[in-house]
């Protein structure tokens, strides 16, 4: 497979501006070890990533996304593969700059404006890749400082390393994860824009555990580690049978998790709108969020939740990352079963995008295919193709009755 990526190569990207506080790494191409050494495939070509956005009937596009190679500390990434897999990987195997590449995946769904979620488009993987332990008790202090919920925060994964109690253990993705979501909110604090306006956010960090090393898309040991907030989603594809298996939950009050959390530390805020949602102090869908400044005090947290998963040999055909304007519409199972018997990641993506369309989503819709060591080979029936159908055939009986009552109301209209 590798191979055959290599024959699609495209001009690379524009690099993203590097962080603010250090000289980025990151690549928009992807190493593999070769006889001869290492290869590049290009992260843009549309059979590595499938890309597919649509404004809906939006004014304006606040999806956004972004995806690249990092280099990380090795001993960060062995590291987490032990505490969170039990697997003891060794770096010191791997050429160098293979073993500290990592692929850094992300999907953002601005809310009240684009400032957050084009923020994070730009700058969420250079401020993963670059922050360091050494940030924390300032980041900490800073996060304390927001007030209300946070006067009570203990840290999370931040807080082995906070004084008084400092560990001098290396990161693991975990907590590298919760201090680059918390990063975004410090600087966007300059922003005024941002006390009023977030976005939501779904990051997945892939690195393989292979000797010699594999691209993502070809390794029989890859280590996927997710990093959550809102209600974008990631989702993962078996092989067997194409079944579906969610690597994020949705960060809702009235979800089980954010309702324990908030309620400990807030009381209650859990108000319905004149549509009968429900939302946090009236106003916000999602407790978790990137910017929102406002309503840090109220427990509107950027902390993410972050799960590390071994996605071993071919059992897992590809993941998909959404955006909730497909999300809204389209079931988690319908979303794998679009994307598995097509020709490529891109034209997987499109499929699921114009699926929604017709479901009848008008909002920002994203959806990104990411092929794994078992992509083309998913077993089974399609699951939910019946029910596609019958969904597809309502909407076009839907439309048909629609169409004509407004041409009469328009010639009323003129008479």
């Amino acid at each position: 497979m590798a191979s055959r990526l290599l024959r699609c190569s495209r001009p690379p990207r524009t690099r993203p501006p590097a962080s603010r506080t250090n000289i980025a790494l990151y690549h928009d191409y992807v190493r593999y070890a070769t006889p001869g050494g290492a290869a590049r495939i290009p992260l843009n070509s549309p059979k590595v990533i499938g890309v597919s956005v649509s404004r809906g009937e939006r004014d304006y596009q606040e999806d956004f996304h972004s995806f690249a190679t990092l280099s990380l500390n090795p001993d960060e990434l062995r590291l987490t593969v032990q505490k969170h897999l039990s697997i003891d990987w060794d770096p010191h195997d791997i050429p160098k700059a293979l073993a500290r590449q990592a692929v850094f995946v992300g999907i953002y769904d601005g809310h009240g404006g684009s400032t957050a979620s084009q923020f994070c488009r730009q700058e969420l993987h250079g401020l993963f890749e670059s922050c360091n332990k050494s940030q924390i008790p300032e980041m900490y202090a800073w996060i304390r400082e927001l007030g209300g919920y946070f006067r009570r925060f203990k840290g999370g994964a931040l807080a082995p390393w906070i004084p008084p109690s400092f560990d001098p253990e290396e990161l693991d993705l975990h907590a590298r994860a919760t201090l680059a979501f918390f990063e975004v909110d410090r600087h966007l604090e300059s922003e005024p824009v941002a006390k009023s306006s977030g976005c939501t956010a779904s990051v997945a960090i892939m690195h393989s555990l292979d000797i010699p090393t594999e691209p993502f898309f070809a390794s029989e040991k890859l280590a996927l580690t997710v990093a959550h907030v809102g209600d974008t989603r990631i989702l993962l594809c078996a092989v067997d049978h194409g079944r579906v298996h969610p690597m994020t939950e949705n960060h809702r009050a009235e979800g089980r998790t954010e309702s324990i959390r908030l309620r400990s530390m807030m009381g209650t805020g859990l108000m319905a709108d004149s549509f009968g949602d429900t939302r946090w102090m009236g106003a916000l869908q999602n407790t978790r969020s990137l910017g929102d400044l406002k309503w840090k005090r109220f427990g509107v947290t950027a902390e993410p939740d972050v799960r590390t998963k071994l996605l071993e040999g071919r059992s897992w055909a590809f993941m998909v990352f959404v955006s909730d304007g497909i999300t809204s519409v389209v079931s988690d199972q319908e979303i794998v079963d679009l994307a598995r018997d097509a020709l490529d990641p891109k034209r997987a993506a499109d499929r699921i995008l114009a699926y929604a369309e017709e479901m009848g989503s008008g909002d920002n819709m994203t959806a990104i295919v990411v092929p794994l060591a078992g992509w083309g080979h998913v077993t089974g029936p399609d699951s939910t193709k019946s029910l596609r159908e019958y969904r597809q055939t309502q909407m076009s009986e839907l439309v048909f009755v629609i169409r004509p009552a407004r041409r009469d109301a328009d010639a009323d209209d003129h008479w």
